[in-house]
């Protein structure tokens, strides 16, 4: 038996929008002169996408190695471009999210720097407006999911016990890693499941 839930912590990215990787890198590709595969590259193959999603570097400095492996002096705006290019809320489930707001607490732990929330307003306004300041980056708490560190930081800055929240993400390694963490966990595939399982959990 579940214990109550008091706390459902989302994962952005595939649960409460969808995410177009490629989109991302053609826009920034489109910005810089580069390729798409360059783009590819410079952020995830050389490791910088996950240094600064771990909290590993600060975002200047995301910025300014990714100018350097880019040769390009890529800015803020620019980033925040490209990124608004891959992202298109999932309408459903951000209705979901709004339905069990009436019966618990909701918030973000996303694998992000503090860009994409530090500017979730202009990159997502439908979640912007739901969820508040309740939008956390991994980058925020040193580590990304699913290292335990993460979860745990985030719950306890939200004052909230690990075993009353339910973690939700669209990826099973980083459920274990919350399950491991002490919390509650559901693994998203769409928003028919999540509302078959919220009621299940009495949050809906």
């Amino acid at each position: 038996m579940n214990a109550p839930v008091t706390l459902l912590l989302f994962d952005l990215e595939g649960v409460l929008s969808h995410y177009d990787r490629a989109a991302r890198a053609e826009r920034l590709a489109a910005i810089t002169g580069r390729t798409a595969e360059t783009v590819r590259q410079a952020i995830w193959d050389s490791g910088l996408e996950a240094r600064a999603d771990g909290g590993e570097i600060s975002d200047d400095q995301y910025l300014h190695e990714l100018a350097v492996l880019l040769r390009y002096p890529v800015s803020r705006a620019e980033w925040l471009d490209a990124r608004l290019a891959s992202i298109t809320p999932n309408e459903a489930s951000i209705a979901l999210a709004s339905r069990a707001a009436q019966r618990c607490r909701i918030a973000i732990l996303t694998n992000n720097c503090r860009l994409l929330t530090d500017h979730i307003g202009y990159l997502n306004p439908p979640v912007a407006r739901l969820f508040g300041p309740h939008v956390y980056s991994s980058a925020a708490f040193g580590a990304a999911k699913p290292a335990a560190q993460t979860y745990r930081r985030c719950v306890e800055h939200l004052g909230a016990a690990a075993a009353d929240t339910l973690f939700i993400d669209d990826s099973q390694a980083n459920v274990d890693g919350a399950l491991a963490a002490g919390l509650q966990g559901y693994r998203f595939v769409d928003a028919a499941g999540l509302s078959t399982e919220f009621a299940r959990r009495g949050v809906l």
